[in-house]
């Protein structure tokens, strides 16, 4: 009889011997789990800050993509259209004489004072998927000379390199916009850094709701000729932004659409 109750309570002492190496092992795994997200989360957001103060365009050959190569440049953007629905991109530049009334924001950068309530109201709402912090805007209004800067220092890094300057001019263009063909240079768009890579994708599904457009996704890239840069935002308005989001399209294809609405109607 002692001996059946010593090997039971032996054959107990083995079973919970095991079951704790079985959960130690589990929360080890969860633990590496836990750490390698982290770092990849990390990465991701390090090398969004690193790119937010830059436009990062990819190049796009007429092979790959003829749509953009075919596109006409039609010279400066409409000024018919709504302020806020002004086209700037590589095919249409910024207005000459172009004005702006700026007011600073925290951290230091300018945006067009029009713009201003609506980045605070959410920036603000988005702090709490920023660990509670306010996102920073890190790059608002450039002027020319500030954009052709960026685009000189670009050139400048592949002389470096080793490149003619006529393949550094080439894929400085791939990478920074060329001067008077950044939408900084309009006052209203943004580039937002946050203390952890999730508030982008807060930005992406709630920005609409404060008239911003998550402006290049990585789906539109053959339509904008723009990489995708999860840190750049646009204000539209509170109605295109709403159907941009909705309908899942881009700047170029919202005002396209619109046009055509417009001309069915004439």
């Amino acid at each position: 009889m002692e001996k059946r109750t010593i090997r039971r309570k032996g054959k107990h002492v083995r079973r919970r011997r095991r079951y704790r190496q079985r959960l130690g092992s589990m929360f080890l795994v969860l633990f590496f789990t836990i750490i390698l997200i982290g770092a990849s989360r990390g990465i991701q957001l390090k090398a969004a800050s690193q790119h937010a103060e830059t436009e990062g365009s990819i190049p796009v050959s007429g092979a790959e993509n003829p749509s953009l190569d075919n596109q006409p440049d039609t010279g400066a953007a409409d000024t018919n259209s709504p302020w806020y629905l002004m086209l700037v991109n590589r095919q249409n530049a910024v207005p000459e004489n172009y004005d702006v009334d700026l007011v600073e924001v925290a951290g230091g950068e300018q945006v067009d004072r029009r713009i201003y309530e609506p980045l605070m109201d959410m920036l603000e709402a988005a702090k709490e998927s920023n660990w509670g912090q306010l996102p920073r805007v890190v790059s608002g209004f450039r002027t020319q000379e500030e954009q052709k800067r960026l685009y000189d220092d670009k050139i400048a890094k592949y002389l470096g390199e080793g490149y003619s300057q006529d393949d550094a001019e080439e894929m400085a263009k791939q990478w920074v916009a060329v001067p008077g063909h950044s939408e900084h240079q309009l006052g209203f768009a943004v580039d937002i850094n946050g203390a952890t890579y999730d508030v982008y994708f807060w930005l992406q599904e709630n920005s609409y709701k404060y008239g911003f457009i998550f402006r290049y996704p990585g789906d539109k890239t053959e339509i904008t000729g723009t990489a995708e840069e999860v840190w750049h935002y646009r204000y539209v308005g509170v109605e295109a932004a709403a159907e941009i989001y909705e309908q899942g399209l881009c700047l170029e294809e919202y005002l396209e659409n619109l046009e055509a609405d417009n001309s069915s109607l004439s």
